[in-house]
C-alpha cells in the first residue's frame, strides 16, 4: 500500500483551504459591519443595523474558528457552543429592538436599503460559496456554514424590505425583516450549540471509557 494509505489522514480543520477560507470571510465580514452600521444609521434603517450585528457576530466567530483551529474536538465544540449562545443572544438583541422600533421607530430610507443590502448579498454569496464545501463538518466548521448562510437569506430580505419600504412608505417591512433575522440567529444558534453539546457529551463518554 501506498504511504497515503496507512499514514494519519490530514486534520481538516488545520487545513490551508480551511484557514484561508476563515480569513476572507473574517475580513468580509468586518468590513460589510462597518458598511452596514453607518448605512443603516444614515438611512434609519433597522434591518440593516440588524444585519450589521450579524456581521460582527460572524466576524467575531471567524476569529475563533481561526484560534481553535486545529486543537482537539473539545476545544472545537467549546468554541461552537460559544459561537452558538452568541448568535442566540443577537437575535434576542435584535428581536427586542425591532419591538421598541414598532412603538417609535420612523420610515428608513428605501434606496440606501437597497444599494447596500444588494452589496451585502453580493459578499454573503461568494462567501456561502467558498464556505460551501465546509458545510458537513464538525461543530465548530457547521457553524461557520450557517453563520454564512443566515448572513446570504438576510441580505435577500433586506433588499426585499427597501422595496417594500418603497411601495408601501411604511417602515414595517423594515422591522418585519428585523424580526427575520432574529429569528434566523435565534434558530441558527441552537443548531450550532446542539451539535456542539451532542460533541462535547460524545469526548466526554470516550473519556470515561475504560481502556482495553
Amino acid at each position: 500500500m501506498s504511504a497515503s494509505c496507512c499514514g494519519p489522514r490530514p486534520d481538516p480543520t488545520n487545513s490551508a483551504r480551511w484557514r484561508a477560507a476563515l480569513w476572507v470571510a473574517l475580513v468580509v465580514n468586518a468590513a460589510m459591519f462597518g458598511i452596514e452600521l453607518h448605512a443603516g444609521a444614515a438611512a434609519d434603517s433597522h434591518a440593516l443595523e440588524a444585519d450589521a450585528l450579524d456581521f460582527l457576530g460572524d466576524a467575531a466567530n471567524y476569529a475563533i474558528s481561526l484560534l481553535v483551529a486545529g486543537m482537539a474536538l473539545a476545544w472545537r465544540a467549546r468554541a461552537a457552543l460559544l459561537k452558538g449562545v452568541t448568535l442566540a443572544l443577537l437575535g434576542i438583541f435584535v428581536l427586542a429592538s425591532t419591538v421598541h422600533s414598532a412603538l417609535t421607530g420612523s420610515s428608513p430610507e428605501p434606496e440606501t436599503m437597497g444599494l447596500v443590502g444588494t452589496l451585502a448579498l453580493a459578499a454573503n454569496l461568494a462567501v456561502a460559496a467558498m464556505l460551501f464545501r465546509f458545510r458537513s463538518g464538525d461543530a465548530n466548521m457547521r457553524s461557520v456554514w450557517i453563520c454564512s448562510r443566515n448572513d446570504a437569506i438576510g441580505n435577500l430580505a433586506v433588499v426585499a424590505a427597501a422595496a417594500g419600504v418603497f411601495g408601501t412608505g411604511t417602515t414595517w417591512p423594515d422591522l418585519i425583516v428585523a424580526a427575520v433575522l432574529a429569528t434566523l440567529g435565534l434558530t441558527g444558534g441552537w443548531q450550532i450549540a446542539r451539535q456542539a453539546l451532542g460533541e462535547l457529551r460524545h469526548v466526554r463518554h470516550a473519556t470515561l471509557q475504560p481502556a482495553e
